[in-house]
């Protein structure tokens, strides 16, 4: 066997593949000796074996005791060969840890907002196994988290690293020192970092500082309490996480002796969104309460948690500002607290709202007292469509600024050239963010003008129909009213109202102005599509960033980028570079300058233009669409008004037309009992019967007028829908 090989009873490893270490282990990656399975091996130095007996043992205990999918699985306690000291082997989890994760470049702002909530996920159910056993782990952070990848893709994260953890009931305390600095709770911190308070005691609930440490440094890339100078600076650090108010997250001193600034709120460069800032921010800030009056439960901690994981995200693309955002709804909540959201992120009253959901209202897709979790699933690229009511201008909110990437020095040097590496391809994710983010909102900009679109001409076509319903109405009480008239004449009744001039009067305006606008815009909206076409016209010589691949093509130059950054990196680690390899060296630095400078040309020449111009336009044609949707609205009040007046109108004849028909009945009862002239009955029984007669023709006309107006309508409607699915395939 080589030197560089170890062995147990099943398992080899090589010394010389390290994937972690510690002050008492270092963890090798090896494989089994039957299978091949790659597998993860914890061996023990000499240092470990200064400590007692029963803290040697314990990380076998707690490991034995635990069997959770978030936390690393232990596979077999076996005794090295050589030395015979115990090994730890352990499931392989190939993501690496999550502070290497979070020392990659692409996350320099930290995780995406998926990943992050994946994180919080796992790292809740892992700890909720722990506490469950009555153990603690005593040294979270993001180094002692592991990315496992399942055979089907998709992440599993797992806690790992039990040699601090023990068992501790609910009300017990401890006084052994365990954890790294930066995760300290501010009692543990002052005890082992400021050697002071010697007797001091520690409960369970120190964990959760670590996890409000660990989940600040996941969102954002960066740790919470951050003092000039780092480790080196400790009564700072001290003075920042013991002096903080309640609710404050961070606190950062940029120079040296300098002020502290508090942050109540998490920074504006993070990934994640503002509506999972709005209920992450109260999270961590119960987490980092320093306040023993204050301090969480791990009840409280599982509770909420609970809380934010049980949301909804409802994605929805807010036309007036051209921007996604995002609403995160508890399971119970209805549309109004949909609405209340949308109100808090845009200041947008809930009856100024229009959400539209796949080219019809979104309301029309639930009923009135529909939970969250009845709501169709919306994503980034099919989202709500939010439209306000009175306002129809598009204004763009500017985005920060990216970060400027200076030139590389000069003078060669391997150290600073890796860093200068790494900071190129920060940037450079954060670029491809941003184009794949604008990209995304020009994608929407064209699909709010088709969802719109269709949705105005749906409402049109309803309005055009519902105005047809009610001149076929008016036609018929106005041949009823006639003949109603006629007979009263003929039988010499007194007329309570002329029906035929109330149904004129009441009906002037709508045959003139209500009924006419909507026959026009029917025309000109459904029948010739114009506001498609009109965004045709201004949209023709404006190309959309989504559909040039922009996104793929910033991929594409990150991949470089980080090519050259991982060949500077093995530069850095051979120190001294022949005079072919210092050559090789300084055209990766040329690469580098040059693949960043397309990127940024891409996102500054590109994307973003075409994105505002876009919008500009978008502007110009929204108003438009806004100003016919507004006359839709109109119109659609003035026909339910005047459908209104005509069944008071139909009410009113109909109760008179009773009345008649009752005199009538009684007037024959009265003839048939005086015995009058047979003569005189039958003159009067042939012209009622001749009224009726007339009556009952006219009905059946337009009974079947309005069977041949329903059945064009349906035709009109199928010619009008094939009519745009054909300009969308020809678009």
């Amino acid at each position: 066997m080589s030197s560089y090989l170890r062995g147990s009873t099943n398992y080899v490893w090589s010394t010389t593949s390290i994937l972690g270490k510690g002050a008492t282990a270092t963890v090798h990656q090896g494989v089994n000796k039957v299978n091949g399975e790659p597998v993860a091996v914890k061996t023990f130095n000499h240092i470990s074996t200064l400590r007692s007996p029963e803290i040697q043992i314990r990380e076998f205990e707690v490991l034995q005791k635990v069997n959770h999918e978030n936390i690393v699985k232990l596979l077999a306690i076996e005794e090295e060969q050589e030395n015979r000291g115990k090994v730890i082997v352990m499931e392989l989890c190939t993501g690496g840890s999550l502070f290497n994760i979070l020392d990659d470049p692409e996350n320099t702002y930290g995780l995406e907002e998926t990943e992050f909530l994946l994180v919080l996920h796992h790292l809740y159910e892992g700890m909720k196994h722990l506490r469950d056993n009555n153990l603690i782990h005593r040294d979270l952070k993001p180094g002692n988290i592991m990315k496992f990848i399942r055979d089907d893709g998709t992440t599993v994260y797992k806690l790992t690293d039990f040699g601090a953890a023990r068992e501790l009931q609910e009300g017990q305390y401890f006084q052994s020192l365990y954890g790294t600095e930066e995760y300290l709770h501010p009692d543990m911190y002052e005890r082992a970092v400021l050697r002071k308070h010697a007797n001091k005691t520690f409960g369970a609930t120190i964990d959760l500082w670590s996890i409000g440490v660990t989940l600040y440094h996941v969102a954002t890339g960066n740790l919470p309490f951050r003092p000039y100078g780092g480790r080196r600076n400790k009564e700072t650090m001290h003075h920042i996480t013991t002096k903080k108010e309640s609710g404050v997250i961070s606190g950062i001193q940029s120079k040296e002796s300098g002020p502290i600034e508090w942050r109540r709120e998490l920074p504006n460069n993070c990934q994640l969104s503002y509506g999972l800032k709005k209920i992450i921010t109260p999270l961590l800030a119960g987490l980092l309460e320093a306040d023993h009056r204050k301090i969480w439960s791990f009840d409280k901690f599982f509770k909420e948690v609970d809380v934010v994981l049980s949301r909804k995200v409802v994605n929805i693309f807010h036309v007036n500002k051209a921007q996604l955002i995002k609403v995160y709804i508890l399971p119970n909540e209805s549309y109004q607290h949909l609405q209340n959201y949308v109100t808090e992120q845009t200041e947008m009253k809930d009856t100024s709202q229009i959400l539209i959901y796949q080219n019809t209202l979104f309301r029309n897709f639930i009923e009135e007292y529909t939970l969250a979790t009845g709501f169709p699933a919306t994503t980034r690229e099919d989202p709500l469509f939010l439209f306000n009511r009175e306002n129809n201008n598009i204004t763009l909110v500017p985005d920060q600024e990216l970060p400027k990437f200076n030139e590389f020095s000069s003078v060669m040097s391997v150290e600073s050239d890796a860093s200068q590496a790494k900071l190129a391809c920060s940037i450079g994710h954060q670029c491809k963010r941003h184009i794949e983010k604008y990209s995304l909102f020009c994608k929407l900009i064209f699909d709010t003008v088709q969802n719109f679109t269709k949705y105005i001409n749906s409402e049109l076509r309803q309005l055009h129909q519902d105005t047809q319903h009610l001149l076929d109405k008016t036609m018929i009480f106005d041949k009823t009213a006639q003949i109603l008239q006629l007979s009263q004449q003929i039988s010499l009744h007194n007329l309570k109202t002329n029906y035929t001039e109330k149904l004129d009067k009441i009906s002037k305006e709508f045959m003139s102005v209500s009924a006419s606008g909507v026959t026009n815009l029917h025309k000109v909206h459904c029948s010739e599509n114009t506001l498609k076409l009109q965004w045709d016209s201004i949209s023709r010589d404006l190309k959309c960033p989504y559909k040039t691949l922009a996104p793929a093509r910033a991929k594409t130059l990150v991949e470089y980028l980080r090519d050259s950054w991982q060949h500077l990196v093995r530069d850095r680690a051979t120190h001294t570079l022949s005079y072919n390899d210092e050559q090789f060296h300084l055209l990766e630095r040329i690469k580098i300058t040059q693949t960043i400078s397309k990127l940024r040309s891409l996102y500054d020449k590109e994307v973003l233009p075409q994105y505002e111009q876009l919008a500009e336009n978008f502007g110009d044609w929204y108003k438009m669409a806004q100003n016919i949707h507004l006359k839709s609205e109109i119109l659609i009040s003035d026909i339910g008004k005047y459908d209104d007046k005509l069944r008071e109108f139909e009410e009113e004849l109909t109760i008179d037309n009773v009345e008649y028909t009752d005199y009538i009945k009684s007037n024959f009862d009265h003839a048939n009992k005086n015995n009058l002239p047979k003569k005189s009955r039958n003159t009067q029984s042939q012209r009622l019967k001749m009224c009726l007669n007339e009556y009952r023709k006219e009905s059946e006309n337009i009974k079947e007028i309005l069977v041949e107006n329903t059945l064009l309508m349906n035709k009109l409607n199928d010619s009008t829908k094939n009519l745009e699915k054909k300009f969308e395939i020809v678009n």
